[in-house]
């Protein structure tokens, strides 16, 4: 078991140490947004149920006079998600917690933050990168691509409008709010609008879209959290967690590789509302608690360590993503401009 001591750690002796830590590099977190959010309260079961009414028959129904018609019967279809337990720990030792300048509980309880919420991101991610609906952005020897290993061009404004052409015919409908960032997991209204959500290294090449508009030419609306922008309808956010699979595309020369032999193939997800739910573990009905933190300070005796040797930090959550219309949402894989 690993344990960070005063050899891991060591005093700063020489030189001039600046007060303030080095700051930490965080992807930026937006998954939890745009989803269906659906806590379930503490000391209820780990499976939650999202249901669904299907659409009515909708052909024109003539009326005989004095007849009454038969009626419809509404059908609906159920979609269950069950809850997952995740988390970690630092240990450290009594004499690492009372010699070093460092505060280093509160330093480890903020890079441990950190890592449940990339971690919740990629939980959700991995869900929705399971979707059916895809779209490849490459052509060879004048044929459309249709798998990943044929992709060899950027995202294109005729891709784009395959892809809305796409959610459009399957009634996908618009965004008009987000989850802010709140425990209580309060919404905000938007401007209607359907969301795609791209790795960063995509921005240069979603910027030379014809159309494009940026964040600092909206006027009267605020951006989303990492939105470098929007075109025709659909607003781009930017965040290093939707990663590329290293040379999965076409061969190339001209597109970003890992190796220089063959595209990298990037995800770019399209989302209309209510297309996927998340499901975070409420500890109360008054709110939400995603995680839970779990400290144990060094220097108090208990059970296993008479003499307060050992303290250690770390967090848990429940949490689980599910798609609840595949044909809601679709996932783009494009290649990237090397220039």
């Amino acid at each position: 078991m690993p344990m960070t001591t005063t050899t891991q750690i060591s005093q700063r002796t020489i030189g001039y140490i600046a007060k303030k830590l080095l700051e930490r590099a965080q992807p930026l977190l937006i998954l939890d947004r745009f989803g269906q959010a659906k806590p379930i309260p503490k000391h209820h079961t780990r499976t939650i149920k999202f249901r669904g009414y299907n659409h009515l028959a909708n052909q024109p129904k003539p009326l005989m006079e004095g007849i009454t018609p038969a009626s419809s019967q509404p059908t609906f279809r159920d979609i269950e998600a069950t809850l997952g337990q995740y988390g970690d720990w630092v240990e450290l030792t009594d004499v690492l917690a009372d010699t070093h300048e460092d505060p280093l509980i509160a330093e480890f309880t903020d890079i441990l933050g950190s890592q449940a919420a990339v971690m919740r991101e990629r939980i959700t991610l991995g869900v929705l990168l399971a979707g059916t609906n895809v779209y490849f952005s490459g052509v060879t020897a004048g044929v459309p691509a249709t798998a990943r290993t044929g992709v060899n061009e950027p995202i294109t404004l005729n891709l784009q409008r395959r892809i809305l052409r796409g959610l459009k015919r399957q009634l996908a409908t618009p965004h008009t709010s987000f989850v802010s960032a709140s425990p209580n997991f309060s919404t905000s209204p938007i401007p209607p609008s359907f969301i795609a959500i791209c790795h960063t290294d995509c921005e240069a090449d979603i910027r030379n879209i014809p159309g494009f508009v940026p964040t600092e030419k909206y006027g009267s609306y605020s951006p989303l959290p990492g939105e470098i922008g929007s075109v025709e309808g659909v607003r781009y956010l930017a965040t290093t967690v939707a990663e590329a699979w290293p040379d999965a595309g076409d061969a190339t020369t001209t597109m970003v590789s890992t190796t220089g032999a063959c595209a990298d193939v990037y995800p770019v997800l399209y989302l209309g509302k209510s297309a996927y739910g998340i499901v975070p573990f409420a500890s109360s009905g008054k709110g939400s608690r995603p995680v839970t933190p779990a400290v144990l300070n060094p220097n108090i005796p208990r059970g296993g360590d008479p003499l307060g040797q050992r303290g250690s930090i770390g967090w848990k959550m429940m949490h689980t993503a599910i798609i609840l219309y595949d044909f809601w949402m679709a996932r783009a894989e494009v290649a990237v401009s090397i220039v």
